[in-house]
């Protein structure tokens, strides 16, 4: 039987006393890929940083759990340190910390060690840059500064693959790709999850190209807050041909 790696029950949040969320349950397993779509302002990013723990969101009710244990008051390094990863929608650039510099301090900090060999780290980098098609010199590069869209999007699958978390939470990977590197980028997570067959995937995704490339089990309608339809990819193909009405409806 599948192990439940994330379990939201019954989720309440609200931000700047406005309610956001209004009751999501959600159970990812083992090695499951999960889809999160709805219209703009339904709530999915929001959902994603709460699951990391950002501080800007109050959760009013209900639960979340990672293996089994309620991480309600844990911070989001916590959070980090046991194996939730979160892929940015727009990923910051962070002058002066070259790539491999923010790799080495954020495995150490996965592993919990006070710091990891330099040279464990490169090899460990070298050998995913060369299965993910990227140039080594992008290890040497200050972190997403100049970096384009694509390029920003790849570095945080590396960071995934590196870092080897139990749940990916992956927020608009595919936001301003051209369909070649949003093949690309669905390469490099369908490369990963070969290597960690056991890990999770929640995807947030507006696009039904992505779903193509990267299979999942359930596709989740999120509209004002709330889970309206949870079903297989043919729900995505649904939403491409009539958008989203239908369930604005059953969420009135």
């Amino acid at each position: 039987m599948s192990t439940a790696l994330l379990e939201l029950r019954d989720l309440h949040v609200e931000a700047d006393g406005a309610p956001i969320l209004r009751g999501v349950s959600l159970v990812v397993n083992e090695g499951e890929v999960h889809a999160l779509m709805g219209p703009n302002g339904a709530g999915k990013s929001t959902l994603a940083n709460v699951i990391m723990g950002h501080p800007g969101y109050q959760v009013t009710a209900g639960e979340i759990f990672l293996r089994g244990e309620n991480i309600a008051t844990w911070t989001s390094d916590e959070r980090a340190r046991h194996g939730i990863f979160l892929a940015f929608q727009y990923p910051e650039a962070i002058s002066g910390v070259s790539v491999i510099q923010f790799l080495r301090q954020a495995i150490a900090a996965r592993k919990g060690l006070e710091e990891l060999s330099v040279l464990e780290v490169r090899l460990d980098l070298a050998e995913w840059m060369d299965r993910l098609g990227m140039d080594p010199a992008f290890a040497e590069r200050h972190l997403n500064e100049g970096f384009s869209g694509g390029e920003r999007k790849r570095n945080e699958i590396l960071q995934m693959a590196l870092l080897e978390p139990v749940i990916a939470l992956l927020d608009e990977t595919d936001s301003g790709l051209d369909i070649d590197a949003l093949r690309v980028v669905a390469r490099g997570v369908r490369t990963v999850r070969e290597e960690h067959p056991a890990m999770g995937v929640l995807l947030v995704t507006h696009y039904v190209k992505l779903l193509e490339e990267i299979e999942p089990e359930q596709v989740h309608i999120l509209v004002d807050g709330r889970i309206v339809e949870s079903g297989d990819v043919s729900l995505a193909t649904r939403i491409e041909e009539g958008g989203y009405d239908s369930w604005r409806a059953v969420s009135a």
